[in-house]
């Protein structure tokens, strides 16, 4: 059996596109001074996020940082005029989006199934979430849905010092783990499924039908890749004498 397993936490355990979509949606609908469709801010805003969380994750601002920046980007097409304070920035991130984003997060329905089910197993894994994400978002997610209990770490950039693909070595090292010995779980097929294994990392990709990035289909995969559909299949799929 694996020693350690990682999750990737957003669209593997909490559906982050899905809020995204959601905050933004009440956002655009409540802009009348709008300088372009409804369907073009909310792709919009998706397409800036990628952008400045890649310039969070490089190191070249802090997460506060990389919302003005995405704000900046939007406010013009939105219609409204950009405070020079990023105070005002900050305001506006955590007024108008930051609330309805928190409200609209979900817990996919197979993941305390899934978690409860390794926790049974004899011998079971350790579990700990390996997320890009900003630590006290992330372990807000998990607390809200009573899902902090089930690992035994939160790693983020934070606490590694690096980002997923670069940080798998790091974490192995930080859980005291071979990567040998480690499965790492997440719905991102290049990052978290062929950037795990190249690491030495079994990756398992969980193919929940959607691209993350684009909405569209699922990418293809090669036919040696470790796929799920469901999170609750994961125990019967890992290494070891389980498998």
């Amino acid at each position: 059996m694996a020693d350690v397993v990682f999750f990737d936490l957003d669209g593997t355990l909490v559906d982050h596109r899905s809020a995204v979509w959601e905050a933004i949606g009440q956002i655009v609908r409540a802009a009348p001074n709008a300088t372009v469709s409804p369907e073009e801010l909310v792709t919009l805003w998706w397409t800036l996020e990628g952008r400045h969380m890649r310039e969070y994750l490089a190191g070249q601002c802090s997460f506060a940082e990389h919302h003005r920046r995405r704000l900046r980007s939007f406010l013009p097409a939105l219609g409204e005029p950009v405070p020079e304070d990023p105070g005002l920035l900050d305001a506006w991130i955590a007024e108008r989006y930051l609330t309805a984003f928190e409200d609209s997060w979900r817990c996919y329905p197979d993941v305390e199934p899934c978690l409860e089910n390794l926790r049974r197993l004899p011998r079971g894994p350790r579990l700990a979430v390996l997320t890009n994400g900003d630590p006290a978002q992330q372990r807000a997610k998990l607390a809200r849905f009573g899902l902090l209990e089930y690992f035994e770490a939160v790693l983020t950039p934070t606490e590694l010092g690096a980002a997923k693909p670069v940080a798998y070595a790091t974490a192995c090292r930080w859980m005291r783990t071979d990567p040998g010995q480690a499965v790492n779980v997440g719905d991102m097929l290049e990052s978290d499924v062929n950037a795990a294994a190249l690491a030495g990392l079994t990756g398992i990709w969980l193919d929940r039908g959607i691209d993350f990035v684009t909405g569209g289909p699922s990418p293809a995969a090669d036919e040696t890749v470790l796929r799920i559909e469901r999170l609750t299949d994961l125990p019967g799929h890992l290494p070891g004498p389980n498998a």
